[in-house]
């Protein structure tokens, strides 16, 4: 990981300088050099905007740890990062597991909207600065998180031990696969300014994956509860049944779809997970064994949130899971494929403090 700062190699900026007062109170960016909008200009905006040695940008995921280390050695009150979904889960994981680790107060986070997705732009309120190509929007939530924006607790959902918004298997883990694809080929052409983003995904889903569904054998899922009682819900959040006790199978049956979900949204404001804020103890299951036709006819009222229909799709709020594919099936953990499984233990996270600029001020 390459660390933006002026006269600083890569090696000694990994070396933890002496801090002089305000330890705590500092803000780091750690921005995905590889993301769409993180351009030049957006580089020199936070390099301009931040003091000197807080600006770092990755590349790898492999420079986590390091980064981490550099992080909670310096004690930054506040980490903002700049990438997406996938970028915030890598960052987040490592500095919390580094901080755990040292026994350390965990720091706030926050989200610069700088990549494809950022489901969690749509919960915390980041402004659109990469999207905009400038970087007004940059220095407005910058200066903003420094006078008076609030925070509040997010709990997140930890899987083959990452923090991520959400998490899953099936269509929409084979979608953001078939989405990689894609875009490299639309990268090659003369539409590669608009490969990573949303005509990536259009292009991926229907004439990729959907098509593939029709075909293809449904998986079978089998799903436990490990955790507190889990309960079924529908028509607009009724608890269904009776509660679904630690040890008993929670579904089991075909599935195209077996995602979890901490906050309501995936990216581009999709509201996936409809019910994920109902409980603060709580996340969101959800099993569907939809057909593509139905997802097709019904995509409006599924990217809002307001489908329902019992027989194919099943909502449950959980707090610990196990989740088996047969045959293994494609995963995908905060927007990023992690291939193949046939079996995920998935649990809530201890609250997490965000950086929430739909809070009340000083939070």
């Amino acid at each position: 990981m390459a660390q933006h700062e002026s006269g600083t190699s890569e090696a000694e900026a990994t070396a933890p300088p002496a801090i002089e007062g305000g330890k705590g109170s500092r803000i780091a960016v750690v921005v995905n050099g590889n993301a769409k909008s993180v351009t030049a200009e957006v580089i020199e905006t936070l390099d301009q905007i931040l003091d000197t040695g807080d600006l770092f940008i990755s590349r790898r995921v492999e420079e986590s740890e390091a980064i981490a280390r550099t992080l909670v050695d310096r004690g930054y009150g506040t980490i903002l990062t700049g990438g997406g979904d996938g970028t915030f889960t890598v960052v987040v994981t490592a500095v919390v597991a580094e901080a755990r680790r040292r026994g350390q107060v965990i720091p706030r986070f926050g989200l610069l909207r700088l990549g494809t997705g950022n489901s969690l732009a749509w919960v915390i309120g980041a402004s659109k600065s990469g999207e905009r190509g400038s970087g007004r929007g940059l220095a407005a939530d910058l200066q903003r998180l420094r006078s008076d924006a609030g925070s509040r607790w997010i709990r997140f959902v930890e899987a083959e031990g990452m923090l991520s918004p959400f998490c899953g298997f099936g269509i929409d883990a084979e979608m953001l696969r078939d989405y990689v694809k894609v875009k490299t080929l639309l990268a090659r052409g003369p539409l590669k300014r608009l490969a990573p983003g949303p005509l990536a995904y259009a292009v991926a889903a229907t004439t990729k994956t959907l098509p593939g569904y029709v075909f293809k054998k449904t998986p079978h899922c089998r799903v436990i509860n490990e955790g507190e009682d889990a309960f079924r819900i529908g028509d607009k959040g009724k608890m269904l049944g009776a509660p679904i006790r630690r040890g008993e199978v929670i579904y089991e049956g075909p599935a195209k779809v077996a995602s979890i979900g901490a906050i309501p949204y995936y990216g581009f404001g999709f509201r996936f997970f409809p019910y994920a804020d109902e409980r603060p103890d709580r996340m969101q299951l959800r099993v569907s064994n939809i057909s593509p036709a139905a997802f097709v006819a019904n995509f409006g009222a599924i990217w809002r949130g307001e489908y329902e229909d019992l027989e194919t799709t099943f909502d449950y709020l959980v707090d610990d899971v196990t989740i088996e594919m047969d045959p293994p099936t494609s995963f995908q953990i905060g927007g990023d494929v992690a291939g193949e499984r046939g079996r995920v233990r998935a649990k809530l996270t201890p609250p997490i403090r965000i950086v929430d600029f739909y809070a009340p001020p000083r939070g």
